[in-house]
């Protein structure tokens, strides 16, 4: 990653090796923003709470009164764009 990158997972904890994140975010190289840890959850004194640079939600980072019609239009347009023979929105290139 480039320096002064931010690391957001909201996928699965395992997608990111902690000790690597941890040892980059001590030296101030990245930030984070984890919704999902590895392990979870995090125990008490894992050092990822107290990362300079780390910010742990409680897997639920987003959960507001908006977000289950919010969610219901969005999985209502990705259903139409697919019986279309679109691709979704939002697709995340790997390569």
């Amino acid at each position: 990653m480039k320096d002064g990158a931010l690391l957001v997972n909201v996928a699965r904890g395992p997608v990111v090796e902690t000790a690597a994140l941890l040892k980059e975010t001590e030296t101030g190289r990245i930030r984070a923003a984890l919704d999902v840890t590895d392990p979870e959850p995090l125990p008490a004194g894992h050092p990822l709470w107290h990362a300079p640079g780390v910010l742990v939600t409680p897997h639920v980072g987003g959960s507001t009164s908006a977000f289950m019609p919010r969610a219901k239009r969005l999985l209502a347009a990705q259903l139409t764009r697919f019986a279309a023979g679109e691709d979704p929105s939002n697709i995340v290139l790997t390569t």
